[in-house]
């Protein structure tokens, strides 16, 4: 898999004129060789819906005002030359000519109108989604056959075919289908449950056809987002390609999300970011070079491969600037490459996701999943998500955090892991069964939400045991739970009264009465409960006593991590790889500080260094004969002992990938 890969748009509007009149394909492919970028993804056909090749069906769909009918093919031609590969990108369910030229192609809701699938945008635009059930459908294998015979098969380095989104249809063809399928039309979720297996009846379709006239061929379908429902689809791709830009939909927990769950499906995967300094066709911009480091470099640490988007002008020609800016950080992934080979990323702890069903339109991740995701990462462990049929027995300790439904059989899959000898943390309502029943994995029982709207926990010195020895306040309301056949770990400490009717003091919650609460946590075993929604907390407010006492409760289940790393360095992530066939191990250190200081994204713009980082990396029995700092060259020194190496690198300036053996 080629790992410094550029994802080159060429959305173009047929009111452009002279369009790719300074393209020179030597050039092209010179300045993306210089750059070191191994792949590019180039357009056979775009939103707008015209060609960039000599199509031998539809001439009359090259764009209107191109200076060239064979654009793609001179790109290839130039690229492969210098080995280069080119996968060719085109759209599925957004094509503006089709819109204009055959609206019965549309999706529609149940008053007919068109469905907008980005409705937070104003026309005039390309967001009107085609319905794959109508005559568009042949029109796409059309599309699919005439680029085939049109680019050469020799040309074809595989296929990037875009914009696959549910969409709650109920056009007359639609409707047909899920009268005989046995869906009801005129239930919304309905729609959109039949639309998923409708998409994944048409990705099948077009493997098999791209399998029939060009075997081997990578294939890759991108909706945007890469979770749980991909799985009944995953035989039908070749590998998988995470979007995940800072701007849009995205931001900056997307990436390291998506990108723990999709590594656990068995295919390889790429990141994809932006040039961009905000979101896809922000012409003209320029992202910060310390953003666009952090990017690709958190995709190396994720075990993935690298792609930047950019968007070609009209005109044709690269902008300089944008290839320099590319190049700076792909040069630093050339230089790893042979470094990560056979790496494998381990994990001990696997979060499940609360996921189920993603809307694109929302485009978010569950509260406590990202609190959960943001709070083991700084604390510095090695974690996976997963959904909750996948293999438990990989992972030493699960964590659920907050809101898993709950499910019958996944908890007795749950019981059996813990039977098995492995560990679990839970919090709130996460698989919890129902009310007034003891739950045999946790040993208690729920008896409702707690009274209070804020209590407080107070440390002792097993749970909080780094914290001073008073309340600290739980920001969210928590569960009455009843220690059955548990032990409680943590106390609360109960408030006067909640803020509603004549009762308030002060400007927010009133202060604790000393008089004990419901547990704040109990153990039973291998297993051990949070009454509060810790995560989402964490999520919505960040407090550092919440970090110190899940520290404390994966320390009691899991006292011997991977990596032990310094915890008043928050924003280090460490990423523990190994390579079992040359017995090494790699170690990706990262440390750029997020900042929020625009109305409209999050960025990175300063690189603080870190002195004399201590960390401890977990290597069993073995021998260590060297440890080195890849990317400084430098030799460090180390002290080996009880299943660990302490290491000391002078310096973190960004990123570091420091190589044991």
């Amino acid at each position: 898999m080629r790992k410094r890969q550029v994802h080159l748009d060429f959305h173009t509007s047929p009111y452009i004129t002279d369009v790719a009149s300074q393209f020179n394909a030597k050039t092209f492919a010179k300045m993306l060789k210089e750059a070191h970028v191994n792949s590019v993804t180039c357009f056979a056909r775009d939103h707008h819906g015209y060609l960039w090749y000599p199509s031998k069906r539809h001439p009359e769909l090259v764009h209107p005002h191109a200076k060239i009918n064979d654009l793609l093919i001179q790109q290839i031609d130039a690229c492969h030359a210098l080995d280069i590969k080119v996968p060719i990108y085109t759209t599925v369910q957004w094509d503006e000519y089709c819109e204009i030229n055959h609206p019965e192609w549309l999706c529609r809701d149940p008053e007919g109108n068109k469905i907008n699938a980005q409705p937070a945008v104003k026309p005039p635009h390309f967001y009107y989604s085609l319905c794959l059930n109508s005559n568009y459908r042949h029109y796409f294998f059309d599309h699919l056959a005439d680029l085939i015979e049109s680019v050469g098969k020799e040309r074809i380095d595989g296929l990037f075919l875009d914009i696959f989104f549910p969409v709650a249809c109920d056009c007359i063809h639609c409707q047909k289908e899920m009268q005989r399928l046995g869906f009801d039309h005129t239930n919304k979720d309905e729609r959109l449950q039949y639309s998923l297996l409708m998409l994944d009846q048409f990705k099948h379709e077009v493997h098999e056809f791209v399998e029939q006239n060009i075997p081997g061929t990578p294939l890759f379908f991108n909706g945007s987002h890469i979770g749980p429902e991909i799985k009944r689809s995953l035989k039908d791709y070749d590998h998988l390609e995470i979007e995940s830009l800072p701007g849009g939909i995205w931001g900056y927990d997307n990436f390291p999300l998506v990108a723990r769950y999709a590594r656990t499906l068995g295919l390889n995967m790429i990141g994809m970011t932006g040039k961009f300094h905000t979101y896809w066709g922000d012409m003209h911009s320029f992202k910060n070079p310390l953003a666009l480091q952090y990017e690709v470099f958190q995709m190396l640490s994720f075990g993935a491969g690298c792609s930047i988007g950019d968007q070609l002008h009209p005109n044709g020609a690269l902008s300089p600037a944008t290839y320099n800016l590319i190049g700076s950080v792909y040069k630093v992934v050339e230089d790893l490459e042979p470094h990560l080979d056979h790496m494998v990323p381990q994990s001990e702890i696997a979060i499940i996701t609360p996921e189920h069903h993603w809307d694109p339109q929302v485009g978010k991740f569950d509260d406590s999943l990202i609190g959960c995701n943001r709070l083991l990462d700084e604390l510095g462990y090695q974690f996976d998500i997963i959904d909750d049929q996948s293999d438990f027995s990989k992972y030493q300790l699960l964590v659920l955090p907050d809101d898993i439904v709950y499910d019958p059989n996944v908890h007795q899959k749950l019981m059996e892991y813990v039977q098995n000898g492995e560990k679990i943390l839970t919090s709130f309502q996460a698989e919890q069964v129902p009310e007034m029943v003891e739950d045999q994995l946790t040993g208690n029982e729920t008896h409702g939400y707690s009274f209070w709207d804020r209590d407080y926990i107070l440390p002792n010195d097993q749970i909080g045991k780094n914290l001073p020895k008073e309340e600290h306040v739980m920001y969210e309301q928590g569960m009455r739970v009843l220690p059955v056949s548990s032990q409680e770990i943590l106390q609360t400490r109960e408030p006067y009264f909640n803020r509603e009717g004549k009762y308030f003091s002060s400007h927010q919650h009133a202060p604790s009465t000393g008089h004990p609460g419901e547990p704040g946590a109990t153990r039973k075993g291998n297993v051990i409960y949070f009454s509060h929604p810790i995560f989402k907390i964490y999520n919505d407010y960040a407090p550092q006593w919440i970090k110190q006492i899940v520290h404390d409760a994966i320390n009691l289940l899991l006292p011997n991590p991977l990596i032990k790393k310094p915890l008043e360095y928050p924003s280090l992530s460490v990423q523990y790889h190994k390579d079992v066939v040359n017995n090494r191990i790699n170690v990706h250190l990262l440390d750029y500080q997020i900042k929020k200081n625009a109305t409209h994204l999050y960025t990175i713009d300063e690189c603080i260094p870190l002195h004399d980082l201590l960390i401890s990396v977990k290597v069993d029995s073995q021998p260590i004969n060297h440890v080195k700092a890849l990317r400084s060259g430098q030799e460090l020194t180390f002290n080996q002992h009880d299943n660990y190496i302490d290491i000391e690198l002078p310096v973190l300036k960004g990123y570091e990938v420091i190589s044991i053996s």
